[in-house]
């Protein structure tokens, strides 16, 4: 709309999309609708991107089986609302497809967000997995190279000052210091 005002004063789309902190493209576009349909082809068309898929009644139902938890649902695992249950919930529910990343926008616009289950087995012995670690885990770890076998660089082989006494070119170029 200031674009607008500033066009009814005959001024350049040029010196608007300066004032305005806008590229000129952008000005010069609003200056062709402007000009071709006037301020109210400027008027906002509202937030961009997709319509919701779910009408508001089916938005309120599930935002009650969002309350109600997962077990009611079938996922008596835990008690999380994961972005790709909620995802298939819809699916069940609404017969609607939604990815896990709309399913998460969708959670956040009810009010909820998805959470991430802790993935650890309910029998776990903390006292085998403690042992392992220090006893079997220490034996199977593989040890890195020595740095000094091995160059970094693919164009550049290790320099004189590590090479092998016996390798190639040995004693041609100085150590640089």
């Amino acid at each position: 709309m200031q674009a607008a005002e500033l066009f009814e004063q005959g001024i350049k789309p040029s010196e608007v999309a300066r004032r305005l902190r806008v590229s000129r493209k952008s000005a010069y576009y609003w200056h062709e609708l402007w000009r071709d349909d006037g301020v109210r082809a400027l008027a906002s068309r509202g937030p961009g991107g997709s319509r919701c898929r779910l009408s508001p009644r089916c938005l309120e139902k599930l935002a009650t089986y969002l309350e109600q938890g997962p077990a009611v649902h079938g996922w008596v695992e835990d008690q999380v609302w994961t972005a790709a249950r909620v995802a298939t919930l819809i699916g069940r529910k609404f017969h609607v497809s939604y990815s896990v990343s709309g399913a998460t926008r969708l959670m956040h616009r009810l009010g909820f967000s998805p959470q991430v289950p802790a993935r650890r087995v309910a029998e776990r012995n903390e006292e085998a997995v403690t042992v392992w670690k220090e006893a079997t885990w220490t034996e199977v770890e593989e040890r890195g190279r020595p740095a000094e076998v091995t160059s970094a660089s693919r164009t550049r082989q290790a320099s004189p000052a590590v090479r092998p006494k016996d390798a190639p070119g040995v004693g041609v170029a100085a150590p640089r210091s």
